[in-house]
């Protein structure tokens, strides 16, 4: 039993930071070390350190903090691009990790880290924050429990602001994110696994970068990630999900909706207004038969960090796990599954045709 645990946060930009701000309001928590070889991000992360700051480690590289930080657990947020091979040095430390999205930007990398975390003493745990939206949390909950029935068909919606700019500007391409289906829709794709029950079969995505990024150069070299798209997914149990993204949408009032439409209703989330909106069916002309209710999410765990509250939970169950009082949830196969979806949702959209994840060996 690990009493108060202590974390590691190797990777402390934009990320990394809010875990550090929910870290510090979790209880049992301290973060002991930080590492991140960007001088700018060290001073971000202990700015949000704050009166905590002082006897926090600091170190420069992977390398350093993998042979001198005494933690019990890990926290990576480092760019998509880096996680095999930060990985790589983090596996041999006796301590549980927390992994952010995606679990890597190709599907090799992303194998080759399932087989480790199989052999790693300690709990792995892909960091999919969005399952852990108290709002989307009780649409899961709902759907699997059956209040709409049989599911047939799951849409989700996100309408939200550009990708922010990062350090060194790593989020502009996709050799390095594994493409804005992966970074970004890696979350949906994993809450359409977890929420249907199955596995994807087939993939169809129209998408293009059309309005974002346009005039944006980089040593030269124009941005290459999509800015909005439609997606479809087939399932292996006949359930169909589609995703509609569109990052030039800042100005809807939700930035997430979900819908679930089964044999008997159909429920629909609203995230931020954390609405849920029950609709039985009744028939055709007779009167509508509409529930609401509302999903409150805490004002410290929301005001923490941009994600509705999300990582201060998935950090509570994390702990959990860490304390062997809880379940790993999302596992490195979540993780695999979701870049599996993703990369395909990127080939059809470059490739303009359907895409099986068969092809794809998965």
């Amino acid at each position: 039993m690990v009493a108060t645990i202590r974390y590691g946060v190797v990777g402390t930009g934009m990320m990394g930071v809010e875990h550090i701000r929910n870290l510090a309001i979790l209880p049992g928590a301290e973060v002991v070390a930080i590492a991140d070889p960007v001088a700018t991000s060290i001073d971000w992360a202990t700015e949000a350190l704050g009166d905590r700051a002082d006897g926090v480690a600091r170190f420069d590289s992977v390398e350093a903090f993998a042979k001198r930080a005494d933690v019990d657990a890990i926290v990576i947020a480092s760019p998509n691009n880096t996680h095999r091979d930060v990985l790589d040095q983090l596996f041999a430390m006796d301590a549980a990790i927390l992994c952010e999205k995606p679990l890597a930007t190709t599907i090799d990398d992303a194998r080759w880290i399932v087989d480790r975390a199989a052999a790693h003493a300690k709990p792995f745990w892909t960091g999919m924050e969005y399952r852990f939206m108290p709002p989307a949390a009780a649409f899961i909950e709902q759907v699997q429990a059956g209040r709409v029935g049989r599911l047939q068909m799951l849409s989700i919606r996100e309408h939200r602001f550009p990708f922010l700019p990062k350090v060194g500007d790593w989020n502009r391409f996709a050799r390095n994110t594994g493409g804005t289906m992966v970074e970004k829709c890696c979350h949906f794709f994993d809450l359409m696994r977890l929420i249907v029950g199955s596995e994807a079969v087939r993939v169809h995505c129209s998408g293009a970068m059309d309005v974002n990024h346009l005039n944006e150069l980089y040593d030269g070299e124009r941005p290459d990630i999509i800015d909005n798209s439609y997606t479809t997914v087939d399932f292996a149990n006949g359930v169909r999900a589609m995703l509609d993204l569109s990052m030039f949408a800042d100005g809807a009032e939700n930035q997430e909706e979900m819908s679930a439409t089964g044999d008997a209703a159909r429920l629909d989330v609203l995230i931020p207004a954390g609405e849920l909106v029950y609709s039985p069916r009744v028939g055709f002309l007779n009167p509508k038969a509409v529930e609401r209710s509302h999903v409150s999410v805490d004002p410290a765990a929301r005001a923490a960090g941009s994600h509705e509250g999300a990582t201060y939970y998935q950090h509570a169950a994390f702990a959990a796990a860490v304390r062997g009082e809880g379940p790993v949830q999302v596992t490195a196969e979540d993780g695999l599954r979701a870049v599996a979806i993703g990369t395909a949702a990127e080939i059809s959209a470059r490739e303009h045709r359907v895409v099986t994840m068969a092809e794809l060996g998965v």
